[in-house]
């Protein structure tokens, strides 16, 4: 039936997190450092070169969070220490409790 509301499909809304994080590249280990100037300041080994720190980031932020690598996108900054980062499957105070708890 034309109109009716179980012909239509529902929208389902994706709960995701976005963040600012603070790369140190070519860290002694991978860390969170906490809050510093409203990012999140984590520490990597990997280095800057080829994607590899972003890479990095990706497989670590997924690793704390519990979620899919494929769950963890750097939507903006990509060439810098400056990045935010889309988390989709887990809401912002769950990621920030998660990663808050990382670092101690």
């Amino acid at each position: 039936m034309k109109g009716s509301p179980g012909s239509r499909k529902q929208k389902q809304t994706e709960i995701s997190a976005t963040l600012a994080v603070r790369i140190q590249p070519r860290a002694s280990k991978n860390s969170v450092m906490g809050m510093e100037d409203g990012s999140f300041k984590i520490r990597l080994t990997a280095p800057p070169v080829d994607g590899a720190a972003n890479e990095a980031l990706v497989e670590f932020l997924s690793e704390i969070l519990s979620v899919s690598k494929s769950s963890v996108e750097i939507i903006s900054g990509h060439t810098s220490r400056e990045k935010r980062v889309k988390i989709s499957g887990i809401g912002e105070a769950d990621v920030t409790r998660l990663l808050n708890i990382a670092k101690q």
